[in-house]
């Protein structure tokens, strides 16, 4: 069995859901600016994800078990929710937004840094319902030797986009800042999430 396929899909599914203009982002890009336990954050960020993404994997490949009915329905729910995100992010890229970081205060410690990191990855909900929830239930509609390729993407995805987001925040603070830039990633994160959804669609009805 080839890996990369199931690789990409979880590369790019982890990405789309993470590239928004949120609190956690904006926290992440403020300490790249300040460059003040960027590493340490960036790390926090990114293994927090992996553990959450890899225990919804197993965690929903163990419920679902020999339940195929289940398996389906959850694909097509999972197909649907990832539809209309991706219509959401289409209609954002039509709209002006941008990416803010507050630049000033006081420098805060590691162990402060990392409690407000923890704070803006772990209270979020949306965390647990992207993470064990949606990318769980469609990384457990992989094969069984594949389903570690799609936890290894889905990781990789968010060590990449919190690495360039921390570690390049002066360089790329004023593209973060232009709305522009920002219509057209919501544009390419709208059409990748309709090509993922119509991919599960065609999985879970035997295409």
């Amino acid at each position: 069995m080839n890996p990369l396929p199931a690789f990409v899909q979880g590369f790019a599914l982890s990405l789309g859901l993470i590239v928004a203009i949120g609190a956690q982002n904006a926290f992440v890009l403020r300490q790249g600016l300040r460059r003040e336990h960027v590493g340490s954050i960036v790390l926090f960020c990114a293994l927090a994800d992996a553990v959450l993404i890899a225990a919804g994997v197993m965690g929903m490949a163990r419920a679902l078990g020999d339940r195929p009915g289940l398996a389906q329905a959850l694909a097509l729910a999972g197909a649907a929710f990832l539809a209309a995100y991706g219509v959401r992010a289409l209609r954002r890229a039509r709209q002006p937004q941008r990416l803010q970081a507050a630049a000033g205060g006081a420098g805060m410690g590691r162990a402060a840094a990392l409690a407000q990191a923890a704070a803006f990855t772990l209270l979020n909900p949306h965390v647990y319902l992207d993470t064990l929830l949606l990318v769980g239930s469609i990384g457990a509609q992989q094969p069984a030797g594949l389903r570690g390729a799609f936890v290894a993407g889905a990781g990789s995805a968010s060590l990449a986009w919190f690495g360039l987001l921390g570690f390049g925040a002066r360089g790329l603070a004023p593209w973060f800042a232009r709305p522009r830039a920002w219509q057209l990633l919501d544009g390419l994160i709208g059409l990748t999430m309709l090509l993922l959804s119509a991919l599960l669609v065609r999985h879970a009805l035997g295409g």
